[in-house]
């Protein structure tokens, strides 16, 4: 109870000062969503990349109540910014109370310190129109965790703006919904930008490592010397090597380079990216050909359209070119539920696992809390071999009513395990969503919403849903 109320008095402390010594930002948001589809499971868009907020169920409604704040503060040549907020999350029926955010962020010029649960995506991806990152898409609920961020580019010095940087280094926790419980999450990306005019081009990489943990009688190594095996990517032993042979490397660990480029014209500004996942240290080499690919164009002027994207898919080759062991994307054989977090995929959510995949496969759904069977291991995600295109779309009907449109086509080629059924016999898939949010002029801060998503193919068919009401209560 105290602690509940220490967030309180934080969130609301600015609204007893006065507005000189405090930056007027604080917002506080209640709001309601219904979601039907015609399935026991929701459509993949009503579903997906919302950061955990809808559930997975038929019919439900999730509640939401949520208070953010930050103030600046001169500090010399640079800003001091402190930024902290909580927003809480009713769902599953009214079972399930999530916090799926709750953060104090502490930023000094261009450095910033970040800990606990915030939303972020990770990669140059459309945060409202792609299929998702494949590192971090805002998919599954935020990772609880701590760490140091140039958030936005920074200038090198002595460049005159023709080179800029951008990072994060973070230490994070999975919990115990997981096949190794309590295990450690290690992230960090660096991306560079060339250019000082209307085209630039720009290249990162993104890196993360699940590690140490317990299942069972086995306990990985969770010491400095861990970390730091962790953070360089070292082969080291973790305390796992029951054939008696040295490990490749400490925990489950995979990444993604991404490049790619910017243009402005007059009339539009024009994003290309490309993103390549790899398993393993062999899969960063140019003969890697698997990747997600988009081109966006956000329109400077135009009466309905304001952004269109294109993004197409390919996930087939899986390091194949490298005549070793296969990667399997997303998973592992001693961390076995892989790239999730609380049974959604971290990354993309075309890549199908258990969880979701129950609802029309003949798979069981894992629960993770008290599964310990090492046999699972490079079986959570069972399609993650895809091919496909993707259309997105951002418009508007009136100056107070915008509109997103996604469209997705793929073909799906499960894993290369000769017993997934979706491998026997590849299989097409359509999933589409049309989305609308009305801001009410007559009541400011209220938004209405709704959407209708259907989703059909080899797979599955269902059609769903949205019915959304929120309301800004205080927005200064």
């Amino acid at each position: 109870m105290k602690s509940k109320l220490s967030i309180c008095y934080l969130l609301f402390l600015p609204t007893f000062l006065s507005a000189q010594q405090w930056a007027d930002s604080l917002n506080v948001e209640v709001g309601t969503t219904l979601s039907i589809a015609s399935k026991g499971f929701q459509p993949l868009w009503i579903e997906s990349n919302r950061f955990g907020l809808i559930s997975e169920k038929k019919s439900d409604m999730a509640t939401h109540i949520g208070a953010w704040n930050s103030h600046t503060f001169p500090a010399g040549k640079h800003s001091f910014r402190l930024e902290y907020g909580v927003n809480l999350i009713n769902n599953r029926h009214f079972d399930q109370f999530i916090v799926q955010q709750g953060y104090l962020k502490a930023r000094y010029g261009a450095l910033e310190f970040r800990a606990g649960r915030f939303k972020e995506i990770l990669g140059e991806v459309d945060r409202l129109l792609s299929t998702g990152s494949l590192g971090v898409s805002g998919n599954a609920i935020p990772i609880p965790k701590i760490g140091f961020a140039f958030p936005d580019w920074v200038n090198v010095p002595f460049t005159n703006g023709w080179l800029q940087i951008k990072g994060l280094i973070s230490h994070g926790w999975m919990g115990n919904e997981q096949s190794m419980k309590r295990a450690w999450l290690h992230e960090k990306t660096f991306y560079v930008k060339l250019g000082n005019g209307p085209f630039k081009i720009y290249g990162g990489m993104q890196h993360f490592g699940i590690w140490g943990g317990q299942r069972a009688h086995i306990s990985l190594d969770r010491s400095l010397r861990g970390f730091f095996d962790v953070l360089f990517v070292k082969e080291a032993n973790d305390g796992y090597d029951p054939d008696g042979v040295h490990p490749n490397r400490a925990g489950d660990q995979r990444g993604v380079l991404e490049f790619g480029g910017d243009l402005e014209t007059n009339s539009a500004l024009w994003h290309m990216y490309f993103q390549v996942p790899f398993e393993s240290g062999m899969g960063i080499d140019f003969r890697n050909i698997d990747r997600v690919g988009g081109l966006n164009v956000t329109l400077r002027q135009h009466r309905w359209l304001d952004r269109l994207m294109f993004e197409f898919i390919y996930t087939k080759q899986m390091e194949s070119f490298q005549h070793a062991e296969l990667q399997s994307y997303y998973n592992n054989g001693l961390y076995a539920s892989g790239w999730e977090y609380l049974y959604r995929s971290i990354g993309t959510p075309l890549f199908l696992n258990r969880f979701r995949g129950s609802n029309f496969l003949p798979y069981d759904a894992v629960d993770w809390s008290t599964n310990n069977d090492r046999a699972m291991g490079n079986m959570n995600f069972i399609n993650n071999r895809i091919v496909g295109g993707h259309i997105g779309m951002l418009h508007r009907y009136a100056p107070n009513i915008t509109a997103r449109t996604m469209l997705t086509y793929t073909r799906n080629f499960g894993t290369h395990q000769s017993s997934n059924p979706i491998t026997a016999s590849p299989r097409n898939q359509f999933y589409s969503l049309h989305e609308i949010s009305v801001d009410l002029q007559r009541v400011p801060g209220l938004q209405l919403s709704g959407g209708i998503a259907f989703d059909a193919g080899g797979l599955y068919d269902n059609v769903g849903g949205l019915l959304g009401l929120k309301y800004n209560i205080l927005n200064k």
